[in-house]
């Protein structure tokens, strides 16, 4: 359906500035290019605003300036327009396009512009697109409005589709991320048949090798300290194969240097990894520092793992406050609750546990030392070891939610996902 199209919902002048989160989950990231929106109302201003804070929009360079059209002219005729135009106005069909004339007197031919305005009218729309117009959106808009109006200009649609990525981190040191991260990009390989590509970040300490039993002599320290050679074709050099559908960008896991980084040092990994895969799986180390922030705030899931104690509470829901306000228009990140049910050991139920991070665990994970050993000496997965165990059915569980394949059900009364009961 064309902006156009659509009905006015509520009195002018107001904008739905909550994002459509389905819609923007499967948009790609918008390219670098400079944006300069021109904002008659608040309502708009606002919603532009949260627009620039969203992930997708990292690479934007996006100015907000109060004014329509006229403040849009005299500012450009003295200074170069950037790749887009975003120009809200009131004026009327009749009169819009005469409105429009100093403007087009001095914007660069390579100029986009798109118009939010407060007429829904056919007629004005097909003839704003005849002269040159990109989009005409009415109000009220949303924020997938406007991004998906910009995608749609600057976003090649014969590109290839991005990969989705996917990232685990612990709530604190131990409580067994990567393990999970291990097991469940081999579930998504295995169960889906989908190549899959495991990033171990944890440059010094790194065990996905370990638990794969691989001795790569190559890995992702080469992709990180050489950005200028990643390509496709360099990444595919430095994976090892794990499984029929899942290599593994393996850390050195050694001390012969400082592994210090800057923020946006994992991005170019990031960028080839989705396009070289279906589903990237990051195991990120438990760390907080600017590249672990912007690798948490780039991928498309994000998933917490912790065991129920005291610190790991307070932790998560640090971890949940930070990462809401860094993916504000994303879902909320994932919750596993991890060796639960440990012998001797004091622990916090598990609603309680949740009842202050205000969301339920996509899965509880038992206690198992012997499963979980077992499975660990032998460099196998726990599908491998016992793929009849609940352990492993709960992973193939984790694998459909974290993909998208099955939606996260409410939690029944008395019980959290039912995704493992125990005896």
């Amino acid at each position: 359906m064309n902006a156009i199209e659509y009905d006015i919902r509520t009195e002018a002048g107001d904008i739905d500035d909550v994002p459509r989160t389905d819609d923007l989950e499967n948009m790609r990231p918008l390219p670098r290019i400079s944006v300069h929106a021109f904002c008659e109302s608040e309502a708009l201003q606002h919603l532009m605003e949260r627009c620039g804070s969203d992930r997708r929009m990292a690479k934007v360079s996006l100015r907000i300036t109060s004014g329509g059209t006229a403040a849009a002219a005299n500012m450009f005729a003295s200074t170069a327009t950037p790749n887009l135009i975003i120009l809200e106005t009131r004026a009327n069909p009749s009169s819009l396009l005469a409105d429009l004339a100093p403007l087009a007197a001095v914007c660069d031919p390579s100029t986009k512009v798109i118009i939010v305005g407060y007429h829904n009218d056919i007629g004005l729309y097909r003839e704003l697109i005849r002269n040159g117009i990109s989009e005409y959106i009415v109000q009220p808009v949303s924020m997938t409005d406007i991004m998906s109006a910009m995608a749609a200009i600057f976003v090649d649609p014969e590109a290839e589709p991005l990969g989705r990525s996917i990232a685990f981190i612990g709530a604190k040191g131990g409580v067994g991320a990567s393990t999970i991260a291990h097991n469940c990009a081999f579930g998504i390989s295995s169960l889906f048949s989908t190549e899959t590509i495991l990033a171990d970040l944890d440059l010094p300490y790194g065990t996905a090798n370990i638990d794969f039993d691989q001795d790569p002599a190559q890995g992702i320290a080469e992709a990180v300290f050489a950005p200028e050679r990643l390509d496709e074709v360099f990444l595919d050099r430095l994976l090892t194969k794990c499984s029929t559908h899942l290599s593994l960008l393996a850390a050195p896991s050694m001390l012969d240097r400082a592994y210090d980084f800057d923020g946006t040092a994992f991005q170019p990994v990031l960028d080839v990894l989705q396009r070289s895969a279906p589903v990237a799986v990051l195991d990120v180390p438990h760390a907080w520092s600017e590249w672990t922030r912007s690798v948490l705030a780039a991928v498309d899931e994000v998933v917490i793992c912790a065991i129920p104690d005291l610190a790991n509470l307070r932790n998560a829901k640090n971890q949940l406050d930070a990462l809401r306000k860094l993916r504000p228009n994303d879902k909320a990140p994932h919750l596993i609750l991890n060796q639960v049910g440990m012998p001797k050991r004091p622990e916090i139920a598990p609603a309680e546990f949740c009842e202050p991070l205000e969301t339920d665990p996509i899965a509880i994970i038992p206690f198992d030392i012997h499963l979980f050993g077992n499975a660990a000496n032998s460099g196998r997965m726990i599908a491998e070891t016992d793929p009849k165990s609940a352990v492993a059915e709960t992973f193939s569980q984790i694998s459909h939610i974290v993909t998208g394949r099955v939606a996260v059900k409410k939690a029944k009364k008395g019980g959290l996902m039912g995704l493992l009961r125990r005896k």
